[in-house]
């Protein structure tokens, strides 16, 4: 709580630093009154937890666990770890449906999400067009209502979307993330960290990474102005602390 500010948190996150106030702690923080407690918030926060386990999508899993637990339940769980155990795959492998598949594997199986998921996966192996994909998301959950847009579920079958149908493009695949609409910051960022680990930093087009000019500007204590090339600096101290145990 000290080194994030309340205000550069929204949805389940802010219920959940409430409820920290209140001194519910976690994983009560994460349902008592919080409505919003199986959207795409934890979903988002993955990325890092992928980044410290390589090639560990088991581990990726746990950590992702840990951090969602605090401000979500359910699915809105299922996703952060799905995310990160993806992240973590993509280190090992560039076949995309494994990719996803791996991400699964860290989720119960009987979950509303896994099924979703399944249903993309197996709608891009009957050869469904991008189009028909995307008109039959938009038939399951209606993004002019807010707890369709902002769920995990629905923004999770987008992500598989843009890495499934994107071919390997980065460009594309951010694209096809963010075009069905939705919360289209996060799923493009998630399919662009994907697609990030799979190309590399120098095979990432100059169009997209060059205007950021290696600078983040965030709200995180101790980050405010940072280069990108420290970030990864002290993330890979983070992945051979990871790696000792």
């Amino acid at each position: 709580m000290s080194d994030i500010p309340i205000t550069h948190t929204c949805t389940a996150e802010r219920v959940a630093y409430r409820n920290f106030c209140l001194l519910i702690p976690p994983p009560a923080s994460a349902s008592f009154r919080n409505p919003y407690r199986e959207w795409i918030g934890a979903q988002i926060r993955a990325d890092f937890f992928g980044y410290a386990a390589p090639g560990n999508p088991e581990l990726a899993a746990e950590f992702a666990w840990r951090d969602a637990s605090i401000s979500h339940i359910k699915n809105g769980i299922y996703g952060e770890m799905w995310a990160a155990a993806m992240i973590a795959a993509a280190f090992v492998t560039d076949d995309i449906p494994t990719i996803i598949q791996a991400g699964l594997g860290q989720i119960p199986e009987k979950s509303r999400l896994t099924d979703a998921i399944e249903s993309i996966l197996e709608w891009h192996e009957l050869e469904i067009d991008f189009d028909t994909t995307v008109y039959r998301i938009h038939e399951l959950w209606n993004e002019e209502r807010a707890h369709d847009w902002c769920h995990t579920i629905s923004n999770a079958m987008i992500v598989a979307t843009g890495l499934l149908w994107g071919e390997h493009d980065y460009a594309k695949s951010i694209c096809r993330a963010v075009q069905p609409c939705f919360d289209t910051d996060c799923n493009g960022a998630t399919v662009g960290s994907i697609l990030g680990i799979l190309h590399g930093r120098k095979a990432l087009p100059e169009s997209w990474v060059g205007v950021i000019n290696d600078t983040l500007h965030t709200g995180v204590t101790g980050y405010h102005t940072v280069q990108l090339t420290d970030i990864t600096r002290d993330s890979l101290e983070v992945i051979e602390q990871v790696a000792k145990g």
